[in-house]
Parts: C-alpha cells; sequence; structure tokens
C-alpha cells in the first residue's frame, strides 16, 4: 500500500506545474492533499477527478480560495468523514477522512500561527481541542494513518535553522512539546521510524534560496497507529519537480 501527502499550496497551482503526471506515475492507493485552495465547483477540468480513483474534497466555507483539503483513492472507501465537531475548524477546511474496513487515511492541514498572534492562538486552541480526539483514536479498534502539514518541526533534525527558529511559529517548544507528546503517547511518525537519523526536509520558504540550500523545515507527515509501525516499508520525499513550496511524502505499507 503507497499513500502520498502533499500540500499543494492551491491545486489549480500545482496542476500547472505537473503535479498530476507525476501523480499518476507513483500509482499510489490514496494520495493526501492538503491547502486546495479552491472550491469543488471551480475544478471542473477532468485532471482534478484522476481517472481510476475515487476523489474526494472538503472546501473551506469561512474563507474561499483558502486551506482545503482531499483524498483520491483507488478503492472505493466506505465512508468518508469531513467534520472532527469545531465549526471554526471544520469550515476552514481542514480534516477529511477515508475509511476503509477498519483503516482510515486522514489529510489533515493543521493551522499555521505564521501570520500573527491571532492565529498563533487560534493554533493553541486547535492543539488543546484536537488532543483529546487523536487519543479517542489511538484507543479505538481502528488503524489510522494522519497525512499531512502540521505545521511543527519535532527536533532539531527536522529543521536547518534550530536555533534562530526558537520563537517563531512551528518551532514553538510548546508546540513541539505537544506533537512530541502525542509519539510518546502511542502515535508514530513513519518518517523518523524509518530514517532515525534523517535530517530531510518537506518545506522550504519562498524567500531567498532556501530551497536551492535546503534550509528547509519538516513539517509534512504520515504520523500512524502504534499497529502500523511493523507494515512501514520505505518513505521518500519527492524533490525533482517543484509543485509547490512543499515536497511530496511518500510512504509504502506493506499489505
Amino acid at each position: 500500500m503507497r499513500i502520498i501527502s502533499l500540500n499543494a499550496n492551491g491545486i489549480r497551482s500545482a496542476a500547472t506545474k505537473g503535479v498530476f503526471p507525476w501523480l499518476r506515475a507513483q500509482e499510489a492507493d490514496v494520495v493526501c492533499l492538503q491547502e486546495t485552495k479552491a472550491q469543488e465547483d471551480q475544478l471542473t477540468d477532468p485532471m482534478f477527478r484522476p481517472d481510476g480513483h475515487h476523489c474526494f474534497y472538503r472546501d473551506a466555507t469561512s474563507k474561499k480560495g483558502y486551506s482545503g483539503v482531499a483524498i483520491y483513492a483507488k478503492r472505493e472507501p466506505d465512508t468518508v468523514l469531513t467534520e472532527l465537531g469545531w465549526d471554526e475548524f471544520d469550515n476552514e477546511g481542514r480534516y477529511i477522512e477515508a475509511r476503509f474496513g477498519k483503516l482510515s487515511v486522514v489529510s489533515l492541514y493543521f493551522p499555521s500561527g505564521s501570520s500573527g498572534e491571532e492565529r498563533q492562538q487560534f493554533k493553541f486552541r486547535a492543539m488543546e481541542w484536537i488532543a483529546p480526539i487523536f487519543d479517542g483514536w489511538l484507543k479505538s479498534d481502528r488503524q489510522y494513518v494522519i497525512c499531512g502539514d502540521w505545521n511543527i518541526v519535532r527536533s532539531e533534525k527536522d529543521i536547518r535553522n534550530w536555533k534562530s527558529n526558537q520563537k517563531n511559529s512551528g518551532c514553538l517548544p510548546e508546540e513541539r512539546d505537544w506533537l512530541n507528546g502525542l509519539v510518546e503517547r502511542g502515535w508514530v511518525d513513519s518518517y523518523r521510524t524509518l530514517r532515525p537519523e534523517g535530517e530531510d526536509y518537506t518545506w522550504w520558504s519562498n524567500r531567498g534560496r532556501a530551497r536551492e540550500n535546503d534550509v528547509g523545515w519538516r513539517i509534512d507527515y504520515q504520523i500512524v497507529s502504534p499497529a502500523l509501525r511493523d507494515r512501514l516499508r520505505d518513505c521518500s520525499i519527492y524533490r525533482d519537480q517543484r509543485f509547490s513550496d512543499h515536497a511530496p511524502y511518500t510512504v509504502d505499507y506493506a499489505d
């Protein structure tokens, strides 16, 4: 089973940069997209419904052309969920879940606080609110793959400029403690499990020559249930083409 996660930073923009031919060649079982930045009625071109896939979008309703998540799946899900129960979060189009038997694949776009204090406080509220939901998933009889842009690094290995970012959103100690706390309670960081000493990144600022100089952050994850740890086989971050300011993160799981 192959699952790909990508923050597209605008699905229409990513489409002009060749993301759909690349995705077709990957033959993924599930693709999770974040930051689609479109309303579904704007995606009338057939490319946004790739052949052989069941396609599901959850747009932002609070602000058009903002946020938004999607899932493409080869196998038709038993059900698709798009709300977690907090309107302020749900209406920004930040969560979609496809269920296949006992397996749930989630595309999650966690808030960023980089635009200012108001959004940082929203991010903190979202962290506090969603933690019990994650705990409930962890204790359930379902197996979860939570794909997405979490907008938080975990450690010094996950960011090039560690010291200079200690007071910046995404690298704040309380954010890192929260995300690492999820792992300590049992959630599995697929990349860190497969690459214990890896120092690869998934996002680079558009400023300067950050991508060329690999001055990046690892903020895109596939966080999985403990039962899936032994099924992790390989992972990769694709950088040869630039579809957005993020790179696709692919994980292969044993069937």
